[in-house]
């Protein structure tokens, strides 16, 4: 059920869309997620059943496949599918939300009529290839290099930690096409089969485990003319549209981990006895309780007010992240604080708060990290160079 406080930025389609997800999440991931975490991949299925569930590319224009909503569709989206118990099964289903925008944006109709519509089915799986080996957050240091030769280009390098890299169809790769650090990068759909190209590894992770994460290799890979999005040298202004919505996105992971492992403790701490009673009956708990349940709806007010900002077309480079900073650093604490409460079955794999306190660790790496997110903030307000 979603929070009344926060009614003033929703309106009946949000409170339906969400009913929908929390049955999807309830019906479709719940029941399976342990396996999947332990397997570290979800069925492909999955990404059909949510298209035809209706809870997949929500907030992408309804003329290519999408649900033609809003940004606060995809954050209810959030909070309704993390009580699946997995971040990883959701990032993975949602990889086509960072995949999708540069063709959206720099994409002919043509490009956008062939890879998005059937992406909005689940019968593509999209992924973005931006970060490399030695790159991290610094995308004007990208070195994987894409020459013109003819009707083609020739990528070559690498690309690191990419989601749904492994079985993408698709890899929306970032590759320079001149020296110059931020006007010499260019987007390319590389497509999967294509000779040169692979996904070299399968990387084991911390958290977000059902999703896979890969490591891709470019060796000559000879990719069309037709497969570029945009001009030459329009892929740095994209990429940095694109961490907005990102940002904003793990900013809402934050939040939505932290509610669902307070409600977790909830129950928990009802039903646990020490000492002849409940847990909640001891000061300490409730106390932590109602430290918990301030920082959950703190960061709610806080990316409520920043995805409003959005959805009214303002800017908002600083206070994205902020919120994604803030977000990270107090999920981590209430997470940990559910496995304090838990004790010792809050330590245990099966249990969904130990998997959403190692999840929310990279909320303070992925999108950029939190010390690119300050050096962003100082460079917003002022201070220093």
């Amino acid at each position: 059920m979603l929070d009344p406080f926060f009614s003033k930025f929703l309106d009946e389609s949000h409170r339906l869309y969400y009913d929908n997800c929390l049955r999807f999440a309830r019906e479709e991931i719940a029941p399976y997620v342990y396996e999947w975490e332990e397997a570290e991949l979800f069925p492909r299925e999955l990404y059909y059943k949510a298209a035809e569930a209706g809870v997949l590319g929500v907030w992408f224009p309804e003329e290519y496949g999408g649900g033609g909503g809003d940004i606060f569709h995809a954050i209810v989206e959030i909070e309704a599918l993390i009580r699946g118990g997995s971040t990883g099964v959701l990032v993975g289903l949602g990889s086509l939300g960072i995949a999708v925008p540069p063709i959206l944006l720099l994409g002919t109709e043509e490009q956008k009529q062939r890879w998005i519509p059937p992406t909005m089915k689940g019968e593509f799986v999209a992924a973005l290839g931006i970060t490399e080996p030695g790159t991290g957050s610094d995308v004007a240091g990208i070195r994987t290099r894409a020459v013109r030769d003819g009707d083609s280009y020739v990528l070559n390098g690498s690309k690191l930690y990419i989601t749904s890299g492994a079985r993408a169809d698709y890899v929306v790769t970032l590759a320079r096409t001149d020296d110059d650090p931020h006007g010499g990068l260019t987007f390319f759909v590389v497509e999967a089969g294509t000779p040169g190209f692979s996904a070299s590894k399968t990387l084991k992770k911390m958290g977000w485990r059902a999703s896979d994460t890969a490591e891709l290799s470019f060796e000559d890979c000879r990719v069309p003319v037709e497969n570029r999005l945009g001009d030459e040298g329009t892929g740095f202004l994209a990429v940095m549209n694109n961490f907005q919505s990102e940002r904003m996105a793990l900013a809402a992971y934050g939040h939505a981990s932290a509610e669902f492992a307070l409600e977790e403790s909830e129950r928990y701490v009802r039903e646990r006895e020490a000492f002849g009673r409940p847990i909640v009956g001891f000061q300490v708990t409730r106390h932590k309780l109602a430290q918990m349940s301030t920082q959950v709806r703190a960061m709610k007010c806080f990316n409520y007010q920043v995805a409003d900002a959005i959805r009214r077309g303002e800017d908002v480079v600083e206070a994205v992240s902020q919120a994604k900073n803030f977000s990270a650093e107090a999920s981590m604490q209430v997470c940990h604080q559910a496995v304090q409460l838990f004790g010792g079955m809050g330590y245990m794999r099966e249990t969904v708060v130990e998997r959403l306190f190692r999840d929310v660790r990279l909320l303070s790496i992925g999108g950029g990290t939190t010390e690119i997110m300050n050096e962003i903030i100082c460079r917003v307000r002022g201070y220093g160079r």
